[in-house]
């Protein structure tokens, strides 16, 4: 353990807790963010680099056994996207042959780059179709080019849905008085985010990472599926089926994820938690 010197870029609602995660479990943990350390709920244990990920040199980054690049954009938009995401691992890329103390760059990406959309299983060995978000193929081009920088070094973890305690919008559309239709058989996926942070502490720290992770629970839904149990939950009437959207859409993701590295395996789970949480 004393050997890793671990960087995490990005300091919002997932990496904050990675970078707490990592430095209660006892890591020499950094964490880089542009604004000032005392913005962040930051663990006594962690180190702080304020900085953008943008302009950092080959000389601060030679110490770092480890980095894990978790980022938001600016704003949720093709440009957006390409201003973070992209252009952050071009830079780091470019420097890949001088981080000569680098084992392992992990990039947090999307399940969004996969285009399939006729309720497909996607399992790890299944190569996305070209999405149709202009946002989508940009994170997919941000893998692309910090694979190519830094070759099996690099790590892709792709997320489904996240949601949480504090992400309550699919709670807040149940309740809403007046429900829209929704599709017959549209299929989604979804990641409690606590169990986000336990993956990509786990994946930055073990000993033979997959080059891979699809990060999503274990049980696929339909939307109608979900919000028919949930309005049960809760005592709300439930939603009807649109019948202009009777066809398949959506995807199903086969995690690949330990089921020890899971607190909510799966989407009942994790609702039942949060629904005692608010109770």
């Amino acid at each position: 353990m004393s050997t890793q010197n671990l960087l995490i870029i990005g300091q919002g609602d997932i990496g904050l807790p990675v970078t707490n995660r990592l430095a209660e479990d006892g890591f020499s943990v950094t964490g880089l963010a542009r604004s000032k350390r005392e913005h962040y709920d930051l663990n006594s244990n962690a180190k702080f680099m304020q900085a953008d990920a943008l302009t950092l040199s080959a000389e601060q980054l030679q110490d770092f056994t480890h980095i894990a690049i978790i980022v938001t954009p600016d704003e949720y938009s093709t440009s957006g996207y390409h201003d973070s995401y992209l252009a952050i691992n071009q830079h780091l890329a470019e420097l890949a042959d001088k981080l000569t103390n680098l084992v392992r760059v992990v990039f947090i990406s999307s399940t969004g780059v996969y285009g399939q959309d006729n309720g497909e299983w996607i399992d790890e060995d299944t190569a996305p179709i070209t999405p149709k978000r202009e946002a989508s193929k940009v994170i997919l081009q941000a893998e692309q080019a910090l694979q190519q920088g830094f070759g099996n070094k690099a790590i892709v973890i792709r997320p489904s849905g996240i949601y949480g305690r504090e992400r309550l919008m699919r709670l807040r559309k149940v309740r809403e008085s007046q429900k829209e239709p929704v599709a017959a058989a549209h299929w989604s996926n979804r990641i409690m985010n606590r169990d986000l942070v336990n993956i990509i502490a786990n994946v930055m720290t073990t000993g033979a990472p997959k080059p891979l992770y699809i990060a999503t629970d274990y049980a696929p839904v339909t939307t109608f599926e979900l919000g028919v149990w949930l309005s049960e939950q809760i005592g709300e009437t439930p939603p009807a089926i649109d019948k202009k959207k009777i066809t398949v859409t959506g995807k199903r993701l086969h995690s690949n994820i330990p089921l020890a590295w899971l607190n909510y395996p799966d989407w009942q789970v994790g609702y039942r938690d949060i629904l005692r949480h608010q109770e």
